[in-house]
This record gives structure tokens, sequence and C-alpha cells, in this order.
């Protein structure tokens, strides 16, 4: 499926050729993200990546850098997590050099510059506005901060308008300076592009940048004995509820029981949340259940959209498929859940770009690759007593963290009814 090759000066490029395709997809992960910053740096690589797209020397502004891929009818953009920054850009395949030559140059070289930075810091601010105006939203960063509190882990990706304010130009250079070397990146390439090719394009770009080992992450901290619940009153239409429980490590073998355990309870419209709250019960539009999974942690949140009446029966709806879940999945219902993630990841492998950023995230954040067919046979390895005992492990009363966001004065009758039993 891939080809790994480690240039001369260390850099690691994974390439997939896919001669079936039109496209080429390119994605550059940089080790840069919320988990790396300090409280006084919170939203820095998130400003990084903003300024990435304002300019290089040898494309001064903003409107060359689009247009140098908009005008080949290509996609740019990029995205800041907790753990990786990314970067990419697709486009039709007789268009790969330039488009590689783009990324390269806005990731390598860019400007930075002073007047450009003071008209961008507005825009991030902007952006927290509008993350912290949708409710839903809103109750997704509110979740992360009851769970993770007082740590990367629980802040927003973007940082607080507080510190968005304070970052300067030094301070950017300087974590750019930390994050954005050899060693803490990898550059992904997928489409009908030869292996041969893309690496050479690849490595004739960077083979004199800078090589020095980067800034380490902070881990997460749990210490966590008793249920949280964080409220915040809003005159919403709904009450958005999250409620959570941490989940399993990138790394951990028992993370694919655990997304088969969601695919059972929230991931679908056949799903178990599904089918009791909106189907039988009528109580919602919008119900569903995700998991995540980070470098030494992860998360298992439901979540739903609600009638402010209708709220605290949701949350023991939720709750009570939570229990009912422990008590094991049927072999037929496992079946289902197996299919249906298998099913999802074959068809995610028919696009380029899901080809090159499957290849590229696992080798920056695991350092190994595993293949479609692996990550296949470890799902159809899962048993039901896999499920059960995971569901037994996680979903405890004392580990349960609760965010609403909606019209309510106190969260006494919430409080009341945190219990998965």
């Amino acid at each position: 499926m891939h080809k790994k090759t480690v240039t001369s000066n260390g850099l690691r490029i994974l390439t997939s050729h896919m001669p079936h395709t039109q496209s080429a997809s390119i994605v550059f992960y940089v080790g840069a993200g919320s988990r790396y910053e300090t409280p006084e740096e919170a939203g820095i690589s998130h400003f990084v990546e903003h300024m990435c797209f304002k300019g290089t020397p040898r494309r001064p502004t903003s409107k060359e850098v689009s247009e140098a891929i908009e005008g080949i009818g290509g996609v740019l953009n990029a995205a800041t997590d907790r753990e990786l920054t990314t970067y990419y850009c697709k486009v039709p395949v007789t268009h790969f050099h330039e488009a590689l030559d783009v990324l390269a140059d806005i990731v390598k070289d860019p400007l930075i510059d002073p007047e450009e930075m003071e008209k961008e810091r507005p825009v991030i601010l902007e952006e927290l506005s509008m993350s912290y105006d949708v409710p839903s939203y809103r109750a997704d960063l509110l979740i992360d901060e009851v769970m993770w509190p007082d740590q990367p882990m629980g802040r927003d990706v973007g940082g607080t308008r507080e510190s968005v304010q304070n970052i300067t130009r030094d301070m950017l250079m300087q974590y750019m300076h930390r994050q954005y070397t050899i060693p803490n990146m990898v550059v992904s390439i997928a489409g009908n592009v030869s292996d041969e090719e893309a690496v050479e394009a690849v490595d004739l770009r960077f083979r004199d940048w800078t090589t020095h080992k980067p800034g380490t992450w902070f881990p997460a901290e749990d210490g966590q004995s008793a249920p949280r619940m964080s409220m915040e009153r809003r005159k919403t239409e709904q009450a958005h509820i999250c409620i959570a429980v941490k989940g399993l490590s990138s790394t951990d073998p028992d993370r694919y029981a655990l997304d088969l355990l969601n695919a059972v309870l929230g991931d679908g419209m056949s799903s178990r949340l599904f089918l009791e709250l909106r189907e039988n019960q009528s109580l919602v539009y919008d119900v569903h259940s995700t998991t995540s999974h980070l470098k030494d942690c992860g998360t298992f949140i439901a979540y739903a959209g609600v009638d402010p009446k209708n709220a605290n029966k949701a949350v023991q709806s939720i709750l009570h498929e939570m229990h009912r879940i422990k008590e094991g999945v049927p072999e037929e219902e496992l079946h289902k859940a197996r299919e249906f993630l298998k099913g999802r990841l074959v068809l995610r492998m028919e696009d380029s770009r899901s080809v090159a950023s499957w290849l590229g995230a696992q080798e920056l954040l695991q350092n190994e690759v595993l293949t479609v067919e692996q990550v296949l046979a470890k799902v159809d390895s899962v048993t039901t007593e896999d499920m059960r005992r995971v569901a037994n492990s996680l979903l405890v009363t004392e580990k349960l963290s609760t965010a609403i966001v909606g019209p309510f004065r106190s969260d006494k009758v919430f409080q009341a009814n945190l219990k998965i039993q």
C-alpha cells in the first residue's frame, strides 16, 4: 500500500502510488499543537498555522499563496489539533510539483510579517468567538475542561482571548524554530505519482532544512475519583449535553474494542442512542457518540441536543444505555458494528487525501504505520468478551464527566442522576 523513505537528513516521507486516480494529495504533519504549549503560549500552534498562509519571500501575499493553488483547481488548507498541525493540498496530478512547491514554501519560509500578524490577530479572536457563540461547540470545549482541568488537554486548541492577545512575533518565531524541524515532521503523498518522483521532489526542497531536536509535549494528568459536572447558562432553544469518560490511547490494544463499543452505542442511525433517544422516545434530533485516541490518553463522549424540558430525561437515557452496554453486546450486534467500521475505513481509502492522511498521521504520532488490512484484522479479532471487559473498565460512575450548556439556573437535578447503573 505504501513506501517509507528516510532521506539523508532524516526526513520521513510516506508515499502511496494510486495509478487509478487523477489527483495527488500532499500532507505535511508537524508535531505542534496545544499539548506542546505552556499556558502563556496557549494558541500559538494555531497562530503559526494561520501565519504560514500570509506570505513568503517568493509569494509575499496571502493572495499569491491561495491563487497558486486555486489557479490550478486545487485545494489548500491546514488544521491544528492537540498533537499535530496539518498542512494539506490536493491537486490534479499534472500540477503535483507546483503544489508541493507552494506547500513547502509556506511551511519552510513564512514571512511572519509584523503588520500581517496584527491583521491576523483579530481574525483568530473572531474564530474563538465563533466557537464560543455556537452552543454545541461550547459544550465540546466545556467537556474537555471538565475532563482535563488546568492542563493543555483541557484547553481550547485556539487558546484564550488573553493568551492570543499576548502572543508576540518573537514568541511565534521561537516556537516555530523549536517545533518546525525535520525530526518533528512527516511528509505524506498519495495519488498518481510514483514513489521515486515524490521522494526526489520532497528531498530537493527539504535537504537543507533544520534538523535539531524539537520540544516535548505535556502528558495528561488524571486524578479523577468522582463524577464531575460543569454547566453554563445560556438562553438557548436547546440544551447541549456531553457525557464522557476517559478513553484509551492510540497505542492501547483495546482501542479497537472501544471503537466498536462506540459504533454500537452512538455512531450512525442504527446505533443504540439514535434508536432509543430519537426513534423510540422522540427526544432529540442529534445524538451520537465519539472516541478519540491520543498519545497517552483518550476520550469516549456522548452528545445530545435536546429541548431543555427533556434534558434530564435525555441524560438518564444516555446513562442507561451506557449501563446496558456494560451487560454485553450480542454477537449479531458486534458483527454489524465490525462491518460498519470496516466499510467506513475501506471507503475512505478510495480518496488520495484520506490515504495520505492515514499514512502520515500514524507515522508522526506512533512511529509506525499499520496497513488497512492489519487494522481490519484487529477489528475482526475483537470478541464480545473484549467489549464487555472494556465497557466495564471504562464506564464507571467515578470517571463520569458531564457538560451542559442551556437555560438552567441550577445543576442540582442533573447532579442527582450522574450514575451509570
